[in-house]
């Protein structure tokens, strides 16, 4: 016969065993469980590369959260627009935003009247990934590599010029500070969108042409236009034969965009840590690793801290240059 203090102990046991049961099956710490999709708002329009990397992410975050996750597109102003939807969603965490460097490196500097603050509007959850900058040439100067393009532009400064898709993108400051690194101001060309600068790159309008590299590379593989630098710090696994500026004597060029996770103000640091850790696990994943990689991004996950640096260091780079021009906005 059991006797009833080993009983007691034995339920005392079995007790703690399921609590540790539960705990482990349970939602990550912080999250309030719920059986209503959380959101992940996407201030671009549906087909694009950002559309993809959100519904990509969605897709994965819904098993990590215990919840789903569906994406909202919100386009309009360069991915401003979305920011406004952020700040009034609710501080719970049940809506964050996928938002480009932009929001908080370039729009701060270039629009006259911004209507979010990019310190108390956006609250850092991580940085997702990064990506280079590509410098390609179509058919016109005929030239294969950037020293000889360099060489070209300054035998022929009112020649030279560089098509991107719309002023006031990194693309366009990156093209003025080329420009400052080489020696020749070279004309900006801008465009509505990458789809018609590559045709005119490609079709020789336009001598150079700045895109991300994940949207120039797969036109460069296909021999329709040459890569002759990256604004990486290094070479590119996927592209080991493309050589960065840097390794050809240009460190000022040395420029990597990103994207990042938002939440609305005053959301607690326990969701915030909830969407951080989750998005880690996802982000680790290799499938996702090597299909970011395809896109031509690399994943950089971060602390909310780090990337509240990060922010504040690519404000600081782009400053001179964005004075420089003059450039601003509405």
């Amino acid at each position: 016969m059991t006797s009833p203090r080993f009983s007691a102990r034995r339920r005392r046991l079995a007790t703690g065993l399921l609590a540790a049961a539960l705990v482990g099956a349970a939602p990550l710490a912080g999250w309030a469980q719920s059986t209503q999709p959380a959101k992940l708002l996407v201030g671009f329009p549906p087909g694009g590369s950002f559309d993809a990397i959100a519904r990509l992410l969605a897709e994965k975050l819904k098993d990590e959260l215990h919840r789903p996750v569906v994406v909202e597109n919100k386009p309009g102003a360069g991915g401003r627009l979305v920011v406004e939807t952020l700040k009034m969603a609710p501080a719970d965490g049940s809506v964050v935003m996928l938002g480009p460097d932009a929001l908080t490196s370039i729009y701060p500097l270039t629009v006259r009247k911004l209507s979010y603050d990019p310190k108390t509007d956006l609250v850092p959850i991580s940085s997702i990934l990064e990506f280079p900058f590509a410098l390609g040439m179509g058919t016109e100067p005929n030239v294969k590599t950037l020293p000889e393009y360099v060489k070209w532009a300054k035998a022929n400064p009112d020649k030279a010029n560089f098509g991107h898709p719309a002023r006031g993108a990194s693309h366009h400051f990156l093209g003025l500070l080329l420009g400052q690194a080489i020696g020749v101001p070279m004309q900006d060309v801008p465009f509505q969108g990458s789809g018609p600068m590559m045709v005119n790159l490609m079709g020789g309008q336009i001598t150079s042409g700045i895109e991300l590299f994940g949207g120039m590379y797969e036109h460069h593989r296909a021999g329709k236009l040459r890569i002759v630098a990256i604004s990486s710090p290094h070479r590119l696994p996927q592209a080991p034969d493309i050589p960065t500026f840097a390794e050809q004597g240009y460190p000022a060029m040395v420029a990597m965009g990103f994207n990042a996770l938002y939440a609305p103000p005053r959301t607690p640091a326990s969701a915030v840590a909830t969407w951080n850790q989750a998005l880690r696990k996802v982000l680790d994943q290799p499938a996702v690793q090597e299909r970011l990689q395809a896109l031509g991004y690399q994943t950089k996950p971060s602390t909310p801290e780090e990337l509240s640096r990060r922010s504040a260091d690519a404000l600081q780079f782009w400053g001179p240059v964005i004075k420089a021009s003059g450039f601003t906005m509405d």
